[in-house]
């Protein structure tokens, strides 16, 4: 049975596969790279993506392969992320054709003009949507192509896979899919960690620890325009059992010193004593956009030369990069201790920081902020 895919073209879509196991940031940053191609952007967590492009062809003036190619092009340069991405006339056919690019990464086109005959000649399993136990059923009655699942009448597979699902299953093989692209923001959360390289009973150093996430965290919702309206602090322990706990800050704000007020009271809630810890997780909830954000006029002068001066080491970070300024409270935890030398008797001494409370790598400045 044929179908000419021209009849039925409703959008052009692109799938876009990111590798496995990508950083949330990171798929965040690939998601801002789709933005740029086209305005319709749906996401697919934890690492795909669908884009419309029926507007942004007439935009940019391009075919479809040229956006995708160009869309790798700006992943690998600029974040040094390669993807597999998919282009056809539905969320299926582009779905299926990502899913034919060999890792790690490329571009297939589906011409609409010869979806039919592309998807018939695939294994079952490769149609996207059918999962291994459906495979298997096809397989069982002898359906191995998805030209043959095409070809069979729809009561058939229905019998095999269930009425919904084989109905689906059908119009599918056959390139009908009328599912527009929804755009769709990724969940509303953000989190940084941390791993001790050893497991830890300082409370010193877990509180500093501690301070350099909430710098980290401070300064990725700014950069992304949000604000937290809630804060959740997870501890992870020694032989696998965590600590969990979530609360709502007064207002919505990205500053280190609300994140940090607030991350404190959760660490103090924990009531740590002899527990060891192996790592933490902090986590920001229920993300608000920056702009919607009413700000209130605040009288109090020390508070608004710190938020000057987050700005300024805000400017720093992306400048120079995350680690050459924050507090020095948390300096212990970012570098060692101690780093020998040659001293001027010929012997080994410490580098010490002008903060006494550290060292800076060789090679490297580093300007620390008292807090």
């Amino acid at each position: 049975m044929s179908w000419d895919a021209r009849e039925h073209k409703v959008s052009t879509v692109m799938h876009v596969r990111c590798p496995d196991r990508l950083p949330d940031e990171a798929y965040r940053q690939v998601l801002e790279q789709l933005a740029e191609l086209s305005p319709v952007v749906q996401a697919l967590p934890p690492s795909a993506a669908l884009v419309e492009l029926k507007g942004a062809l007439r935009y940019h003036g391009a075919d479809a392969r040229r956006l995708g190619e160009v869309l790798r092009v700006r992943t690998l340069s600029r974040l040094g992320i390669d993807v597999r991405v998919g282009i056809g006339p539905s969320i299926t056919v582009a779905a299926t054709a990502s899913g034919q690019v060999a890792s790690p990464g490329g571009v297939l086109a589906v011409d609409p003009a010869h979806v039919a005959e592309w998807l018939g000649a695939l294994p079952v399993e490769a149609l996207h949507g059918i999962g291994p136990r459906q495979a298997k059923a096809l397989r069982d009655y002898g359906i191995h192509h998805v030209g043959l699942l095409a070809a069979v009448p729809p009561a058939t597979v229905q019998r095999l896979l269930g009425g919904r699902y084989g109905r689906l299953a059908v119009e599918r093989a056959r390139g009908i899919d009328p599912r527009p692209v929804v755009p769709r923001a990724l969940p509303a959360s953000a989190s940084v960690s941390c791993a001790f390289p050893r497991h830890t009973l300082d409370g010193a150093e877990v509180r500093a620890a501690l301070l350099d996430l909430v710098v980290q965290l401070g300064h990725l919702l700014r950069r992304r325009g949000q604000a937290a309206r809630a804060l959740t602090l997870t501890l992870r322990f020694a032989g696998g059992p965590l600590w969990e706990k979530t609360r709502r800050l007064p207002e919505a704000s990205a500053h280190e010193e609300d994140l940090r007020v607030m991350a404190y009271r959760l660490i103090d809630a924990a009531g740590l004593q002899r527990g060891r810890l192996t790592g933490l997780v902090l986590k920001a909830e229920d993300l608000a956009d920056a702009d919607q954000i009413a700000q209130q006029i605040s009288l109090d002068r020390a508070r608004e030369a710190r938020l000057v001066a987050e700005e300024v080491s805000d400017r720093i970070r992306d400048k120079f990069g995350p680690g050459v300024i924050g507090p020095a409270a948390a300096l212990r935890h970012q570098i060692p201790p101690r780093m020998p030398r040659p001293s001027g008797r010929g012997g080994i001494g410490p580098v010490r920081s002008r903060a006494g409370n550290g060292v800076s790598p060789p090679g490297r400045k580093t300007a620390h902020m008292v807090g």
